[in-house]
């Protein structure tokens, strides 16, 4: 290998005009091996005030890399002089540094001093994430249309092996943190109800809050934050492992393959996910009741009927069905968007739990919108 030759500058001005002439190998070896780099590098920042009409030469450069391009690049104050003689590889090389330069500032500007901008280009993303999500839907329409002609070529072993990992899998939590609520509300409307002797209503309370709203929502959110999660990891890592892209060889439908199946395994599981919350909330509502207010177990399963009319069952179903839906269709959105890296893979699996959650919200509050005048 051959001895980078030392790097230089030579500056000669005749009769007014200032001609600046490099020489050597301007690369990150010959920089580091050169004793007056220091020195060079001073020289250069000198020369950041020279006149405009100034020649540059860059013919005796032998080699250039992006290092020596890049302080030659900053003595040129980010703009190439209109006086300046070089080759086609080095007019690439500073091309490529200008295009790197006005994306790094167009970034900066919209994250630091234009709010109208960062505006802007969130509502452009939030659109096109909108649209992703509708065509999302129309493709899952037409993979069930699929689905419903063929049902034995179906994937049921995919369906049922999602079932039993967000429905029987999340029993425990959605018990234990159902019991609680449960608890804590009843505690909290006995210490009320009992100041007005209005102590028999804690039925109406905790009945119609549990069936038609805490209960779905809360199970909603439990299966985003756990189940939610795990899906845009398991696509997420199918994509660093380049296995989405072996399906796509293969011809195999990632919508029939990974998105219809949890999405029919949530829809199912999710409505009994939520008449399992309600169940256990209504048990802890019950404990709370009877040692604060000393109303039995069945006082309370007797009241319950005529205190909260079906209708809000069917629709505490309902809903469960809806969220179940949308909370994987979140997740595979997020899961196919991410990119194949790690960095990608944690920011992806944060923002699809954070944006089901929200979503489970807003259908919620459409709901309540909605059906109002139902059950009340």
């Amino acid at each position: 290998m051959d001895r980078p030759s030392t790097p230089a500058i030579t500056i000669s001005r005749q009769d007014g005009a200032c001609s600046i002439a490099l020489q050597g190998d301007w690369t990150a070896l010959a920089l580091a091996g050169c004793h007056e780099a220091r020195g060079l590098r001073a020289q250069l920042h000198e020369l950041t005030e020279a006149p405009q009409h100034a020649a540059w030469s860059l013919a005796g450069v032998n080699r250039l890399d992006h290092i020596g391009a890049q302080l030659i690049w900053q003595a040129w104050n980010g703009k190439m002089p209109a006086n300046v003689a070089l080759n086609d590889g080095q007019r690439r090389v500073f091309d490529r540094i200008a295009s790197l330069r006005r994306d790094g500032w167009k970034k900066r500007m919209v994250d630091r001093f234009n709010p109208v901008t960062i505006l802007g280009a969130s509502l452009l993303s939030f659109f096109a994430q909108f649209a992703i999500g509708v065509t999302m839907l129309g493709q899952l329409t037409f993979d069930l249309l699929r689905f419903a002609r063929a049902p034995h070529r179906g994937p049921w072993r995919e369906i049922s092996a999602n079932v039993y990992n967000v429905g029987y899998k999340a029993l425990g939590i959605t018990a234990l943190v159902g019991f609680l609520i449960g608890i804590v509300l009843s505690y909290l409307s006995a210490n009320q109800l009992r100041t007005f002797g209005a102590s028999t209503f804690i039925v109406n309370i905790l009945g119609m809050a549990v069936i038609r709203e805490l209960g779905p929502v809360l199970a909603a959110i439990l299966i985003a934050g756990r189940s939610g999660s795990a899906i845009t990891a398991q696509i997420g890592v199918m994509r660093v492992t380049e296995e989405l892209d072996a399906m796509r060889v293969m011809g195999i439908s990632h919508g029939f393959r990974l998105i219809m199946p949890r999405v029919i395994a949530l829809a199912v599981a999710m409505p009994l996910l939520v008449a399992w919350t309600d169940m256990m909330a209504l048990l802890g509502g019950m404990t709370a009741a009877q040692f604060q207010l000393g109303i039995s177990y069945s006082f309370f399963l007797r009241q319950l009927p005529e205190a909260v009319p079906v209708a809000n069952l069917w629709l505490g179903l309902g809903k469960g069905v809806v969220f179940g839906m949308l909370i994987a269709l979140t997740a595979c959105h997020f899961g196919l968007r991410i990119r194949p890296n790690t960095q990608s893979l944690g920011e992806g699996t944060t923002a699809s739990v954070v944006t089901s959650i929200t979503v489970v919200i807003i259908a919620d509050a459409i709901f309540a919108i909605l059906f109002k005048d139902v059950g009340l």
